[in-house]
């Protein structure tokens, strides 16, 4: 019979409601529960696209006796966290701070009051590599909380206490001053350049995750101040990672990292966020340099969110699983025999020397990852060969796709679709942004204007946003208002992020990643930090900087100022967790710096001064166009010059004459000339 996850939203609890485990969704009931029987909670943590997560489930969680030992010993939670940030970042600190490492599956056992007191990841059905077995676990837990109650109380309370006592504290923030965020700056780039592998490109060793957040941030550092070690890091690195295992050479799309350390072979679950965060870099890489990998990879990305990850209702599911047929990478893998049977000897042989499939093969069992390591010496037999690979590999069994739809992730694919769609004139893709704006803005808000995080097949979860849906929302709503020049997107950013002020900012000017009216956690998570996607803090940040450029809001600039007055001590000590704040910091040193575009949209002058502008690298740079008389901030008073139509640029508050020459106005943004 499924258990009580069979009315849940989630594909990852769903996944889960036919095991004997009496799984509870994570809720007051389930706590209530827990309190009533005097309990502890076995809290499992995971998402839909975890591969180790599904072991886990097929060796613990559908095993009867596993279920029998559980029942009347624990109330056993189960959370998704995807739809959870909130819950797992505390956990998740919790984990890491008992074992030294953190990853999913999560496992935690705690009191009936949520108070953590022993925790881990996977756990094997029969001890090995020095872990307990599952079933070992939970008897020792059992016995420690029916024999040694008081010991584990207090070792709850005193881990709960160091939660509270040792979260990230930037102090107090500074008056911004530019020499000082300057310094900082360019102290980032310095230890990122000492971090930097040269060799295979990224940074750190295996596991290599794509480091998207800093891609962005050296972009805008190379566009201030043409450090050629910046371009060289960011070129060194999407060049690898395209060229690699990492992309996907037949369907295009990028998996979450590659297990080692020259990006050949992926752990092959793809992201929603991975590959809008990575289609938003690959293009501001096209915008700056014009080089044609780049813009390779940002049709072939935007291909592939539009092709495999668009839901019914024009939004973006969240991934795409790893695993088919119960073994990771099935279906994307290839051998020597198999190309031979699609292509023919001749294609054959051609095509495993061009994606490196070997005899011996570059991942398991004698299959080998597509690789792409140099361009085609035939562009056209590629193509065919391409295809007629692709439409074989699309008849295996397909890896699952969790297909719930998440604010923030959906955020920055409507950010990245809007300019990459604009930047490279393909006005589809500009379109599935707005129709995925839409979406969120009308599936995601409760009756009480409130942010929600998740929706599935058009069906809105009950779970509030967290900061990172409003940063992250507002951030692909801004880019869709610069590229549509439609006033109601400047609007609802102007809505979500005057939720974020008032619902999750701190008293210091920092901002906490969930609101004052949220569910109260044992801990409230705050982190300005990066992961996998940037943090909620410089998301937002980066949001109203935006914001206050566009409007000339100064409540939201001086929120920005004050939050930035903390990320920069971080910029400048880690960079390589403060991505976002760097190109935040890079934004704010820059501007604002405020184009307006004045005149019939439809006249070629006014497009040709428009996409002058979407050309821009300058990180501080905003974007408004629109005709004379309109009341946008940025244009109203502007009239055209001599009839025609006219840029106006401002910088810094200070505004130069206005200009009806495209190449006058790349001399100011530093842009390409069309």
């Amino acid at each position: 019979m499924p258990n009580r996850l069979a009315a849940a939203t989630s594909p990852y609890l769903l996944q889960h409601q036919d095991n004997p485990v009496d799984w509870w969704e994570w809720s007051d009931d389930a706590f209530e529960e827990a309190r009533r029987l005097d309990l502890p909670i076995l809290l499992s943590v995971g998402y839909a696209a975890c591969h180790w997560c599904h072991v886990m489930a097929h060796e613990s969680f559908e095993d009867e006796r596993v279920a029998e030992f559980l029942r009347g010993r624990f109330v056993a939670i189960k959370v998704d966290r995807e739809e959870r940030p909130d819950v797992d970042a505390v956990y998740m600190s919790a984990t890491q701070a008992l074992t030294g490492h953190g990853g999913w599956p999560m496992t935690v056992f705690m009191t009936p009051q949520g108070q953590p007191f022993y925790a881990g990841t996977y756990f094997p059905p029969q001890p090995r590599h020095g872990l307990p077995s599952f079933g070992q676990l939970v008897a020792s837990i059992h016995r420690s909380w029916t024999e040694q109650r008081g010991e584990v109380d207090g070792a709850a309370g005193r881990i709960t206490e160091a939660l509270r006592e040792t979260r990230l504290d930037l102090g107090t923030p500074d008056p911004l001053d530019p020499a000082v965020v300057r310094a900082a700056l360019d102290r980032a780039v310095d230890t990122l350049a000492s971090q930097y592998d040269s060799t295979r490109g990224g940074f750190g060793a295996a596991p290599k995750f794509p480091p998207s957040m800093l891609l962005e941030g050296l972009l805008r550092s190379y566009a201030r101040t043409g450090d050629p070690r910046a371009l060289s890091m960011v070129e060194g690195t999407c060049e690898a990672m395209a060229r690699g295992g990492l992309f996907d050479q037949l369907a295009g799309g990028f998996a979450r990292y590659s297990v080692d350390a020259e990006w050949v072979v992926p752990h092959f679950e793809k992201m929603l966020y991975d590959n809008a965060l990575l289609l938003r870099v690959y293009a501001h890489w096209w915008r700056a340099t014009g080089d044609p990998l780049a813009e390779r990879v940002t049709r072939m990305t935007a291909t592939f969110l539009l092709e495999r990850l668009r839901t019914p209702e024009g939004a973006f599911a969240s991934a795409l699983d790893a695993d088919s047929e119960g073994e990771e990478g099935k279906a994307y893998v290839w051998t020597p025999d198999q190309l031979n049977d699609v292509l023919g000897e001749a294609d054959s042989a051609w095509a495993a020397r061009l994606l490196e499939v070997t005899p011996h093969g570059t991942f398991e069992h004698g299959a080998s990852v597509a690789q792409l390591l140099d361009d085609p010496d035939d562009a056209e037999r590629w193509q065919s060969v391409r295809l007629r690979l692709l439409a074989v590999r699309d008849e295996r069994v397909q890896p699952g796709r969790d297909d719930k739809v998440v604010t923030a992730w959906n955020g920055l694919a409507v950010a990245a679709l809007a300019e990459a769609g604009a930047l490279l004139e393909e006005p589809s893709w500009v379109e599935a942004a707005v129709t995925a704006a839409d979406h969120v803005l009308t599936a995601h808000v409760d009756a009480a204007g409130a942010l929600l995080r998740v929706s599935r097949d058009g069906r809105a979860g009950t779970h509030l946003g967290v900061l990172e849906d409003h940063g992250d929302l507002a951030e692909g709503l801004l880019a869709l208002h610069q590229v549509t020049g439609e006033r109601r997107w400047l609007d609802a950013a102007g809505s979500v992020l005057d939720q974020a002020l008032d619902r999750f900012r701190d008293s210091a000017g920092g901002f906490y990643d969930t609101a004052d009216d949220a569910e109260p956690l044992v801990v409230r998570p705050q982190d300005p930090t990066d992961n996998a996607t940037p943090s909620g803090w410089t998301a937002t940040t980066q949001a109203l900087l935006t914001y206050a450029a566009l409007t000339g809001s100064d409540r939201h600039r001086t929120a920005a100022e004050e939050s930035l007055g903390l990320l920069v001590r971080l910029v400048g000590s880690h960079p390589r967790f403060a991505g976002w704040a760097l190109a935040a910091a890079e934004a704010w040193l820059d501007g604002p710096r405020e184009v307006a575009v004045v005149g019939d949209q439809a006249d070629p002058a006014a497009t040709l001064l428009r996409r002058t502008a979407l050309l821009s690298t300058a990180p501080g740079s905003v974007l408004a166009a629109g005709p004379a008389g309109s009341e946008h901030p940025l244009l109203a008073g502007r009239p055209l010059v001599a009839g025609a139509p006219a840029a106006y640029v401002c910088r810094h508050f200070t505004c130069d004459a206005p200009v009806t020459d495209p190449a006058a106005l790349a001399v100011a943004l530093g842009a390409r000339t069309p």
